[in-house]
């Protein structure tokens, strides 16, 4: 963990000017449900649009219901989001969207008052390569990438206006093919293949598998990539237009202002940009040329006609992302957005961004963050007593550390004298050959060097030989550590979640709502 995310989780009094409260004290809560109470927002169209989506995506009746709640004066949000991604995208995402639907209950039942959980498909960037593929563990724990081709619009379009094409059927077959077969395997395919079709966009097509898997549990999904939706904002879009910059400006001071206190700034926007992009033959930048002079791309616009396109076309529109969390808040009555530690960062970088807009900034509360392990790798780290992040290393040398415990204690012993011996016995001998000739002094030293060096490679020979004698205990090892780090990296960030759901089943979303969010700053290891 980088240490604003640790400070913010153990030690948040000294990050808090940077953001709205400490979201471990209820009386923050009661505040920021005050604030998001008596902000006026377009509720009723809101919901329209929501349950339009939802309809279009036949969403469970749960889902629909929490819409419309949204209507209530009185019911806030709780909300959080990611990119669009393959088959749901990474395990993070499931834990994303469940701690949202578990805070959001929760704070419904401390504070007597409704609460709906809502997930935001961020689908307006251009990099169609970060999502198109989805990475799962074979039956031999054999890490594959599988990935969707590349339609009409692929790294132009915005992906949530990328339509899936009939490539979508070979990523499904080859999903299939990779997966070890379970009892669950009908039941995800037969999912997903409803939700990812041939002539769906990447944003729909996520929001429905989501819709499936939580739409059950009341989360709202929500594609931000619906042109319905930027009439709602275009007044933070004009707003940015006159500000000429000054989101940009207020970020990169509250970035320098958290690097003085030894933390990092997240975002380091060009103090000329504009945290808006606008549409035209993909999504080109904005910046300020001059006083009343912007370039759109490399295309000059005046103001007023930069915030006429506003007014007539806000649909060709997009925030950046220091801009999204306030577009955000300015649709839903946001008291808490639960947070990646990414996000967490350049959110801190915001709290005047907010007070520029006149939109109240909720709380942040970072994410659940855990390792789901089957009960042989668990019994693994449990049985030797092994630090799960010892496991990520890509090299063996834990596993040798390991092993070297299980020699017969003679063996250590032996080498250690033996190195002593050779360090005691040289040394002496270093000293005693100066008398004859002063420059044997240092082969003297050289040879004790080789000689020690030939100890060590000796003790890596009976460790080898010790790993060829004990196959068991190596098979348990690379069987946690490709679960625990596949390729090396957190499990949470490199395996989709519908790998998880093919093992587990439904279960698998009951067991991580019985244990998450858990104690913030706390990871959790699991066996389900």
């Amino acid at each position: 963990m980088r240490p604003l995310a640790v400070d913010y989780a153990f030690d948040y009094a000294r990050l808090s000017d940077f953001f709205a409260g400490d979201p471990s004290d209820a009386r923050s809560w009661v505040d920021a449900i005050e604030r998001a109470r008596s902000h006026p927002r377009p509720r009723s169209a809101v919901a329209d649009l929501l349950t339009a989506q939802q309809r279009a995506r036949h969403a469970p009746a749960e889902a629909l219901a929490a819409t419309a709640r949204l209507r209530d004066e009185a019911t806030v949000a709780v909300v959080t989001g990611q990119q669009a991604g393959l088959f749901g995208g990474p395990l993070f995402t499931l834990l994303k969207a469940l701690t949202a639907v578990k805070l959001a209950e929760d704070v419904a039942a401390r504070h007597k008052t409704p609460v709906v959980a809502i997930f935001w498909i961020d689908a307006e960037d251009h990099d169609w390569q970060e999502v198109r593929a989805c990475a799962v563990l074979d039956a031999e724990d054999g890490l594959h990438a599988i990935s969707a081709g590349d339609p009409p619009g692929a790294q132009v379009a915005a992906v949530g206006h990328v339509r899936l094409d009939e490539s979508i059927g070979d990523a499904l077959r080859a999903l299939e093919a990779t997966l070890p077969p379970t009892e669950f395997t009908s039941y995800l395919l037969e999912g997903l293949r409803r939700a990812y079709q041939p002539g769906v966009s990447m944003a729909d097509a996520c929001a429905h598998w989501l819709d499936t898997v939580l739409g059950p549990r009341g989360l709202i999904v929500y594609n931000a990539a619906d042109p319905a939706a930027k009439p709602l904002v275009s007044g933070v879009f004009t707003r940015e237009i006159e500000s000429r910059g000054d989101t940009s400006r207020l970020a990169l001071r509250a970035g320098t202002a958290l690097e003085s206190r030894g933390y990092h700034a997240q975002a380091t926007p060009q103090e000329s940009g504009l945290a808006l992009f606008r549409f035209d033959n993909g999504r080109q930048a904005i910046r300020q040329q001059d006083e009343q002079t912007f370039l759109v791309g490399d295309r000059p616009l005046s103001m007023s006609e930069l915030l006429a396109l506003v007014q007539q076309s806000p649909e060709d529109f997009s925030p950046s992302v220091l801009l999204r969390p306030i577009v955000q808040d300015t649709l839903f009555p946001t008291v808490g957005y639960v947070s990646g530690p990414s996000e967490l960062a350049y959110l801190g970088q915001l709290k005047d961004v907010y007070t520029l807009f006149g939109v109240p900034m909720p709380l942040i509360v970072q994410r659940a963050t855990a390792t789901i392990l089957d009960s042989n790798a668990m019994r693994f780290l449990t049985r030797h007593e092994f630090p799960l992040e010892a496991l990520r290393a890509r090299d063996e040398a834990a596993l040798n550390e390991l092993l070297g415990g299980q020699l017969p204690a003679g063996i250590d012993a032996a080498v250690t004298r033996l190195d002593q011996s050779i360090v005691e016995q040289m040394e002496a001998l270093a000293s005693a050959v100066k008398a004859v000739d002063a420059t044997l002094e240092g082969a003297a030293r050289s040879t004790r060097g080789r000689m020690q060096d030939d100890v060590q490679k000796l003790h890596g020979k009976i460790i080898q030989a010790a790993k060829r004698k004990d196959t068991t205990l190596r098979r348990q090892f690379q069987h946690a550590q490709q679960q625990a780090f596949p390729g090396g990296q957190p499990q949470e960030r490199a395996i989709g979640f519908a790998y998880f759901l093919n093992k587990y089943g439904p279960a698998l979303v009951d067991r991580l709502s019985d244990v998450l969010p858990g104690a913030p700053g706390t990871h959790y290891v699991l066996t389900i």
